[in-house]
């Protein structure tokens, strides 16, 4: 099954619970990504119904540190109402006006396919609602690339940025699903000019299983990697992804791996596990994500309304300009 939204024992070595790494850098992982964004001038955004403080303030920020050219995109009453509120300066602002959140997305999608600008921005509306509009087949954004979302996560415990995908968008992937949400993310990590990334296919053992069908598709997944099929990156699986992160739960399991304890790019069976992972890192270990959706005409930036800080929405908004200057984006089909 594969489904995209419009929006057994398993032995284990007893391993002492002590944090992965160390980060003695007092430079926060998303410096690199803001510091990228400064070689670009400002990039033309839609941003969807922005009718409530974060989205608003997200983007009026973005705004000010020259990542972004707002256009926001909503009913004019609302969105004044709500700068009133909070004292904001919508003062050179580009607004057009609609009646609801839908009429918001397909304005903006329409924004984007008249060539007046080059990225969208979610506010306070369902992904879904947003997704549904960019997945129209005559009058959305797709190519030829399956669209999928991307979190870069800044782990305090973790020695580099770790890319989490799918984690929004894709539900259950069937194994060519799979193939474009791997090379969307080996994009978008190739875009920063770090070499190839090391790509973990993650699942609940690390040994091929008919029982579990992920480990199936890991397996498939490095072979069309050693054909050419998944190109410019290091990929291994199945992997747990205790070892995927850790050198030390590795080597007590006896894996012998480049990416092992070293992953850049984790990819995760569906949905459920990456979203549940994603929201576990987020409240119980204190990471901070940016995000966007590649595979579409343009990038899209959608952030968690209820995890994603200040600081997030800036580097979710520089990870956008970065990728939409410097990406590998497909043409239309």
């Amino acid at each position: 099954m594969d489904t995209q939204l419009i929006s057994s024992g398993v032995n284990e070595h007893d391993i002492e619970r002590k944090p992965l790494t160390t980060n003695h850098s007092f430079e926060h992982p998303f410096d690199h990504i803001l510091d990228l964004q400064k070689n670009y001038s400002a990039m033309p955004t839609a941003v969807v119904h922005p009718t409530d403080e974060n989205s608003l303030i997200g983007a009026l920020e973005a705004a000010e540190q020259g990542i972004i050219e707002p256009v926001l995109v909503g009913p004019e009453h609302k969105i004044r109402a709500t700068a009133e509120v909070h004292n904001l300066d919508l003062s050179g602002i580009e607004l057009v006006a609609t009646e609801h959140s839908h009429h918001s997305a397909e304005m903006a999608v329409d924004l984007v396919r008249q060539g007046l600008v080059q990225s969208l921005m979610k506010g306070k509306l369902h992904t879904d609602e947003l997704m549904e509009v960019a997945l129209h087949k005559t009058k959305g954004l797709r190519t030829e690339r399956r669209m999928s979302h991307v979190f870069a996560m800044a782990v305090p415990t973790y020695h580099k940025l770790l890319f989490l995908t799918d984690a929004a968008i894709n539900i259950f992937p069937n194994l060519m699903t799979k193939k474009d949400i791997t090379q969307n993310a080996v994009d978008l990590f190739l875009s920063f000019g770090q070499g190839k990334p090391k790509v973990a296919v993650v699942s609940a053992v690390e040994t091929v299983t008919e029982r579990i069908p992920s480990t199936i598709d890991a397996t498939a997944l490095c072979k069309m990697a050693e054909r050419g099929q998944i190109t410019n990156a290091i990929i291994d699986g199945p992997l747990g992804f205790d070892n995927a992160i850790s050198k030390v739960a590795a080597e007590a399991k006896g894996i012998v791996s480049e990416v092992a304890g070293d992953a850049d790019i984790i990819l995760v069976p569906d949905l459920e596990s990456g979203n549940m992972l994603y929201k576990q890192m987020s409240f119980l270990s204190q990471v901070e994500s940016a995000g966007i959706v590649l595979g579409a005409r343009v990038p899209i930036i959608l952030t968690s309304r209820a995890t994603g800080s200040g600081l997030a929405r800036l580097a979710s908004s520089a990870l956008a300009t970065v990728w939409a200057n410097r990406g590998l984006l497909k043409k239309d089909v």
